[in-house]
């Protein structure tokens, strides 16, 4: 089987990009050829299809990159014809689109269906564009809100919740509405989530009448799956520092904790959490920066547990799922996908006010070293369980058997 994954960015970004690189190495694994459709950027990875990649835009970008994405927010002609020609090129059996909005657009869903109306189309849910504009169910003043579930996309304007811009909102609101007229989510063969959480957030906004499933994102064919029931006197936080990731709320929780923290990461915030930690004179604190590889894996390895105390609704996070290969107890917040990784008290705990963080991180501070085994072991029974590279494949091969 020739299969085509879609991603804006082909270069390893985030989260999602980790999935759509992981995906393709355990397509090929399993003996599939593989074929990208992506934008074009001095950061992406070799690939025979770049000449088929769309142009570079971004509100980050310059003047000509900015107008670019704006005059193209909803159909980009240059993503449907370059679409068309590398379907005609490659001819593929099977296309999985990731993140596509705005950059890329859903015009390519029409390339696609124009070219072969009966090829699947399955697209994986990073986030909750298709039914919040804002893609993360934050307002503009950083509160949850799940009132775009109605498919009123003008609630999005109402309460500026892109970067609170007036402007941003309202472009993002048309470009929803736009994308629900031309039906493009019903010409989607198969939705799928990464967590429970997403699919039922998904089916409560009744956005489209294709199939929803839930399967967890895998982790590399390659990973290390072990037990490290040790720890170098430290709780870890690593990932992106920004408002809606609670790493403030975690430090706050420090202050009384007689123990180290260490954060790995770096984002918007990073420099107004240096100023809290200094003013607040909070000690047990150190920022460790952006790391990756090897010496991030030390740092996970010689943590006590790893903390995720996100204030939004996040999917299924590869910062858990890293922590749980390597045998590694989570402390998480009762947000999103979050408590579906945690069987609380066997592999970590679960908090669902900011009050009991603080009791958690103490507890499993305190616990016994046969207890905290008990912990490690169970993490990685569950992550080799959940995120399984070779079963992910089965499982798609499977769907896209039973779609055709």
């Amino acid at each position: 089987m020739k299969v085509l994954l879609v991603n804006k960015f082909h270069y390893m970004k985030g989260g999602s990009e980790k999935y759509y690189f992981t995906l393709a190495d355990a397509f090929k694994q399993k003996g599939h050829e593989v074929i990208f459709f992506a934008m074009k950027d001095e950061k992406n990875f070799p690939c025979d299809q770049e000449k088929y990649f769309v142009e570079n835009s971004s509100k980050d970008g310059g003047i000509k990159s900015k107008l670019k994405m704006i005059t193209h927010l909803v159909y980009s002609k240059e993503a449907y014809s370059k679409m068309k020609e590398l379907l005609i090129k490659e001819n593929p059996d099977l296309v999985i689109l990731n993140l596509v909005h705005k950059q890329i657009t859903c015009s390519i869903i029409d390339a696609i269906k124009e070219y072969n109306k009966n090829l699947p189309i399955f697209w994986t849910m990073h986030d909750l564009i298709c039914v919040c504009p804002s893609y993360t169910m934050l307002d503009g003043n950083g509160n949850i809100c799940e009132e775009c579930l109605d498919g009123n996309f003008k609630h999005c304007f109402d309460k500026k919740c892109i970067h609170g811009s007036k402007l941003m909102s309202y472009l993002s609101a048309y470009e929803a509405n736009k994308i629900k007229q031309k039906n493009w989510y019903n010409k989607i063969d198969l939705f799928i989530c990464p967590s429970e959480f997403y699919k039922n957030m998904l089916e409560k906004a009744n956005f489209t009448s294709s199939k929803i499933v839930c399967m967890r994102n895998p982790l590399p064919l390659d990973s290390k799956y072990e037990i490290n029931d040790y720890d170098e006197g430290y709780i870890l936080y690593f990932g992106r520092l920004s408002y809606e990731k609670g790493v403030k709320s975690l430090i706050n929780a420090m202050k009384s904790i007689n123990y180290k923290l260490f954060i790995v990461g770096t984002g918007p915030i990073e420099e107004e959490l240096k100023r809290f930690v200094e003013v607040n004179k909070i000690g047990n604190v150190e920022f460790k920066g952006f790391q990756t590889g090897e010496a991030l894996t030390n740092y996970i390895k010689g943590s006590r547990c790893v903390v995720l105390p996100s204030e939004w609704y996040e999917n299924g996070p590869y910062s858990a799922m890293e922590a749980m290969a390597l045998g590694k107890p989570l402390i998480v917040s009762n947000i999103g996908g979050l408590p579906e990784l945690v069987d609380n008290g066997k592999n970590g705990y679960i908090y669902s006010k900011i009050d009991e963080l603080p009791k958690l991180l103490a507890k499993i501070i305190k616990i016994d070293n046969a207890e905290y085994k008990k912990m490690c072991e169970s993490s990685m029974i569950i992550a080799k369980s959940f995120f399984d590279g070779e079963k992910y494949i089965d499982d798609l091969e499977s769907w896209y058997n039973d779609v055709l």
